[in-house]
């Protein structure tokens, strides 16, 4: 059977200053911003998109950025850590770069066998960093990160969920992950065919409390399909599952629908297509404010609400 899901699409987080985030994720990770838009359900808010050369799917995480947010709080229901791959002789390159930059970092962990560190961004938002074997994704060096080094887009998302089962059961009926690999009672490793950017981790209540969304909280969980006849198939499929999923709705750069799992995180199918060459050349992706045709019209008055925002690649992160 032709596999209707392909792994992660693009992660979508809140976060607070929108100057900050653009900073940190292009100035300390070296990702590229490869699209500055509006959040379409509140349009005086930016979303951006960062990821790397040319923002193929699984490498895209994006922000709502809320200037006055407070953060948020892990726990229960929510994605707790967003996974990326770096190569494999990396993490020692990337320790002493949050050093010199003065983020606070793990030493180096093992998940499964693959070595990793964690922190997290100014908002407290949970990262990984993962050393992979076999990724010949390419790495953008466009912001100082040497390529060798570059992250290639996503590893994986961690779940934190107080019972793991019911959320299992989506993955493998609807969205047909399969489990890989476990820590009893505690970590539950979910994929496709065994590679980055489709990983999901089932951990279990830790911590124990619920969240709070808000600055630095994974907003949702987008997973790929290739184009709106898949995605229509897994709208049906999760409906005849009882699962209340919305309509299709345009993106302007792909198709979703979305879907809360049981264990409460909310959850996205988007299309691979049409993609975010659709208005800008790859050569000036995220470099003017680009709108869906029905804002285009208030243009003047969205800008007026938007903070100006600069994007400086050879800057020095100032924590």
């Amino acid at each position: 059977m032709e596999n209707l899901i392909s792994g992660i699409h693009h992660i979508t987080a809140i976060a607070s200053d929108p100057q900050r985030n653009v900073d940190f994720y292009t100035q300390v990770l070296g990702l590229r911003l490869i699209k500055k838009t509006i959040n379409f359900d509140a349009p005086g808010v930016y979303h951006f998109y960062f990821g790397t050369e040319s923002g193929d799917p699984g490498t895209i995480l994006t922000f709502f950025p809320f200037k006055a947010a407070a953060k948020g709080r892990r726990g229960l229901g929510e994605m707790t850590f967003t996974s990326f791959a770096v190569g494999p002789d990396s993490l020692d390159f990337w320790k002493e770069r949050l050093r010199a930059l003065g983020i606070p970092h793990s030493d180096t962990l093992e998940r499964f066998g693959d070595p990793l560190i964690r922190f997290t961004d100014h908002d407290g938002m949970g990262i990984e960093l993962v050393s992979v074997q076999h990724d010949q994704r390419s790495g953008w060096s466009g912001a100082g990160v040497p390529e060798a080094h570059a992250i290639k887009g996503f590893f994986g998302a961690t779940l934190n969920i107080r019972d793991y089962r019911p959320t299992a059961e989506v993955l493998t009926e609807m969205l047909n992950y399969t489990l890989m690999e476990k820590e009893e009672g505690r970590r539950y490793r979910y994929g496709i065919e065994g590679r980055p950017a489709e990983t999901v981790d089932l951990i279990v209540a830790d911590p124990d409390s619920p969240a709070v969304q808000s600055a630095g909280s994974v907003h949702h969980l987008a997973f790929r399909t290739a184009d709106g006849a898949h995605q229509l198939t897994v709208q049906r499929k999760l409906q005849d599952f009882g699962l209340p999923v919305t309509e299709v709705k345009d993106r302007n750069y792909f198709k979703s629908i979305y879907f809360r799992e049981p264990g409460g995180v909310l959850f996205e199918v988007a299309t691979d297509e049409p993609g975010f060459l659709i208005d800008e050349s790859e050569e000036t992706l995220g470099s003017a404010l680009k709108l869906p045709d029905w804002a285009e019209p208030q243009r003047t008055r969205i800008e007026q609400q938007l903070d100006p925002i600069r994007v400086d690649y050879n800057a020095s992160w100032k924590n």
